[in-house]
């Protein structure tokens, strides 16, 4: 025993694991490289085993690369010329097969949620189970919260209450992280209902195959009074609805062909089964039953041909064979021609499961409010407070209906008006369930990436040794926020700051004097040392080249230096999608003219841009007033060609 002590002490001393292998969690048939690193004296060797232990066929470097098709553990043995070995931590290669749709294609091992939480209503006393599920090189690691506080203990990938009580009501989110970034789960609710009230659980048979959502906020017109409600808005209510488990696609200040080519493309993202929400805040108006959503180009006065029906854009969702259309307007819907009659909404075609949420009635104005300090719809205002519950549509609306008929703001103003022709009690809040509509669902990813895939952070190294972490973050679909953090101060560098520049510039949207809305960049990121906000992604026809600007104190000279390095971040978000496209449109000559020479019998005066607030809490409206025109006699009935046959224009939101 005495010799053989020497023995093993020699072994530890002479071969050091310097860097073990590491677990991951990564799709089927994903490519891992499993690396140990040893220091002995002279020639290495290196023999991989699985559990067993069974040796890995080529298993003899210190690398190994496998095609993970199944969950394995890997341990590798490392011994020298005179059979001294070491052996590396046990470790695990997870594989989930679940859907990795959305895995980028150069993804480097980040924290990647494949599955989220969903929202529970259980009976009390019953078992509750929270799963999520992350790919990630290393395996990430999880922590369970409730209500923003941390669950000691809970940090395996599942979350599971023995008997639910009241004490677990809330809202749980899971933290998912590893070495290169953290990760957020969606937020999933617990709610616990008695024994005897079994009528309060959800209906388990109505399902969604997928739930897509097409946010759109006008506010900076070119030639009608801006608008500054529509930024926080559309912001609010998208997070809400991803809570909810919808695809959300969220575009600030669209021209008329933009607006047309995001509408198609959210168009094609819908199918049989799926649910649909189109939300439009921004001026409109409705004329002979129809609704009308003005682009930010829209000529003063404009005509229905400037605008895009609302009507027309229902009728096309219907076509898709969708389980739930539906469609809120935060806009005003007064009448521009006073002399026609009062006219029904007529269906385009009998179809179930259509809801309408109205802001106002008809031949009514919509209003904004300063809240907080912040500018916010009245309808969306009480909208965002009721749409993450799980109840009927409609009744959703109703709620809030009621609660924007007590605000006494708006009393005899403003009131909600809803549409519908719902032949099931579907909610916003159903689950989503994908089996059997697997190749629906691929598509649906693939359009999806486009508008919504971040370019990926980088951290860069200058010459005089700072580093400067370069990330990004998305406000809305087409509004890209650039952060610059330093990271590392080199020896020969003090005093530094960062400042960023892009190539081509974009007008900062958030930047006017009356924007009350800038606090939607600081929550973004924790501190950054410079941010840059890139706007109206849709316009770009090329790649966007960041320039990140280091300025610092030489140590020794005392000179103040610049050093610059540019980052090719490509076309990010909606800029991949091309909205900036335009069909080519044919007019008749005569149609033309006549429009012209109405535009001649307009003062040239540019009305203000932006309304300004007489107080905190006073409402005024959304609407834009066109000049006036001679009455024309229309018919009641909606024509089907509504949008190139009405010429005529008249008052908005």
């Amino acid at each position: 025993m005495t010799g053989s002590h020497p023995k093993h002490t020699t072994m530890i001393r002479d071969i050091v694991i310097v860097c073990h292998p590491v677990s991951v969690c990564v799709p089927v048939n994903h490519k891992v490289t499993l690396r140990v690193r040893a220091e002995g004296s002279g020639v290495l060797n290196y023999r991989w085993f699985t559990e067993g232990p069974k040796e890995v066929p080529g298993g003899t470097r210190a690398d190994l690369s496998v095609t993970a098709t199944e969950t394995q553990l890997y341990v590798c043995r490392v011994n020298d010329h005179s059979n001294n070995c070491v052996f590396s931590d046990w470790v695990k290669v997870k594989v989930l097969d679940v859907d990795k749709s959305g895995l980028p294609a150069d993804w480097q091992g980040g924290p990647h949620i494949a599955i989220n939480p969903k929202s529970r209503t259980v009976r009390q006393g019953s078992k509750v189970t929270l799963r999520c599920a992350a790919f990630g090189i290393p395996a990430p690691y999880y922590q369970w919260y409730r209500n923003g506080q941390s669950l000691p203990g809970k940090t395996s990938d599942t979350l599971q209450i023995d008997h639910a009580a009241a004490e677990h009501v809330g809202s749980y989110l899971c933290s998912v992280s590893n070495v290169l970034e953290e990760r957020w789960t969606e937020a999933a609710e617990v709610d616990i209902v008695q024994n005897d009230l079994s009528d309060q659980l959800p209906s388990a048979e109505l399902m969604a195959t997928d739930k897509v959502a097409l946010l759109i906020g006008n506010l900076n017109y070119s030639h009608h009074p801006g608008l500054m409600a529509p930024i926080m808005d559309v912001h609010v209510l998208g997070i809400l609805l991803r809570q909810l488990g919808f695809r959300v696609v969220s575009l600030l200040d669209l021209t008329k062909e933009e607006m047309q080519t995001a509408i198609e493309k959210f168009i094609q993202l819908l199918d049989r089964g799926v649910y649909g929400l189109f939300y439009y805040a921004g001026h409109g108006y409705e004329h002979a039953g129809r609704n009308y959503l003005v682009a930010v180009d829209a000529p003063l006065p404009y005509q229905t041909e400037n605008c895009v029906c609302v009507q027309r854009v229902m009728h096309k969702m219907q076509e898709r064979k969708t389980a739930l259309s539906v469609i809120l307007l935060d806009t005003c819907r007064k009448w521009y021609n006073q002399g026609t009659l009062l006219s029904a909404i007529m269906p385009l075609r009998p179809s179930g499961n259509t809801v309408y949420g109205y802001a106002t009635c008809e031949d009514a104005e919509a209003f904004e409010v300063q809240d907080g300090g912040k500018s916010t719809g009245i309808f969306t205002k009480y909208l965002n407070k009721h749409i993450l519950k799980h109840e009927k549509v409609t009744h959703v609306l109703e709620k809030v209906s009621e609660d924007l008929g007590r605000d006494p703001l708006i009393t005899g103003k403003q009131a909600v008006e809803i549409k519908h022709t719902l032949k099931e009690p579907r909610s916003l809040a159903d689950k989503v369930r994908t089996t059997g509509h697997t190749r629906e669902l691929q598509l649906r990813d693939n359009f999806w990436r486009e508008a919504n895939e971040l370019p990926r952070k980088k951290r860069l190294k200058f010459s005089c040794g700072v580093e400067v972490e370069v990330s990004f973050s998305a406000l809305f679909s087409n509004v890209l926020v650039v952060f610059a953090t330093l990271r590392t101060t080199g020896p020969h560098a003090q005093d530094c700051t960062v400042t960023l520049r892009s190539i081509p510039t974009t007008e900062d949207i958030f930047s006017r004097p009356d924007s009350s809305e800038d606090t939607l960049l600081f929550i973004q990121s924790d501190n950054p040392d410079c941010t840059l906000r890139l706007c109206a992604l849709q316009k770009l026809k090329e790649s966007v080249i960041i320039n990140v600007d280091l300025h610092y104190t030489h140590t020794n000279s005392k000179l103040r230096q610049t050093e610059t390095q540019q980052v090719n971040i490509g076309k990010p978000l909606v800029a991949s999608c091309k909205v900036y496209k335009k069909k080519p449109v044919i007019k008749d000559r005569k149609e033309e003219g006549a429009f012209a020479q109405s535009l001649d019998n307009i003062s040239s005066g540019k009305p203000p841009l932006h309304q300004t607030l007489a107080g905190s809490g006073r409402p005024f409206t959304r609407k834009a007033v066109c000049a006036a025109v001679t009455a024309t006699p229309w018919s009641n009935e909606p024509e089907e060609n509504d949008e190139s046959e009405v010429p005529d224009s008249g008052s908005l939101r």
